[in-house]
């Protein structure tokens, strides 16, 4: 298997010699037992509870949706209140295209340039967010907006920014000085962010 297929599907990679390199995917079914409900997912048909955000997403990978399994792709669901943001993230393995069922949403990403290509995307409207770069999206309309995500990668990975510094065990000396904050202010962010498990 190619190192390119694998970093797709995997989450983590570590030099190894090939012949024991194995991706991490799900086994599949028997063929004479798939039936069409393999290849049918109910389950986003409504929003769940939004959180603090605002925002809702139902990922649907192969281990929700068997039809997906070794495909190379999943989808996600996000739903956004008015006002609800999807906070700036990325997916280290996958290229993103965001369909909007409804509303408006200030749609936008970072390249690595620190430019910032971002616009009010519509029903209807698709954008896609290149593979790795940071992107957001915020319902800047007056009702409830929903998008349709998808990815080229059954394990797209997701790694919030907010949560992947202030949420981590990072250094606190590294963080004060690499945001100009102060004790104080680091342990606001930090309490904010920390998982609640390991507080």
């Amino acid at each position: 298997m190619s190192p390119w297929l694998l970093t797709l599907i995997q989450s983590k990679t570590f030099a190894y010699p090939t012949r024991y390199l194995q991706a991490k995917s799900l086994p599949c079914k028997n063929s004479s037992m798939v039936t069409v409900e393999d290849f049918v997912f109910s389950g986003i048909k409504i929003p769940g509870n939004f959180k603090k955000t605002g925002f809702l997403a139902m990922s649907v990978t192969p281990a929700l949706f068997p039809g997906l399994n070794t495909l190379g792709m999943s989808f996600v669901r996000a739903d956004f209140d008015v006002g609800g943001i999807n906070v700036p993230h990325f997916h280290p393995r996958a290229t993103e295209t965001a369909f909007v069922l409804e509303g408006r949403i200030y749609s936008g990403f970072v390249d690595t340039q620190n430019r910032v290509f971002a616009k009010v995307i519509e029903k209807g409207e698709v954008m896609v967010f290149p593979r790795g770069l940071v992107h957001f999206q915020m319902n800047v309309g007056d009702s409830h907006a929903t998008i349709l995500g998808s990815f080229n990668s059954q394990n797209p990975g997701l790694i919030r920014i907010p949560s992947a510094i202030f949420g981590s065990d990072i250094e606190e000396k590294v963080l004060e000085k690499a945001f100009g904050l102060s004790a104080k202010e680091l342990a606001k962010m930090k309490k904010r962010f920390i998982p609640k498990g390991l507080r």
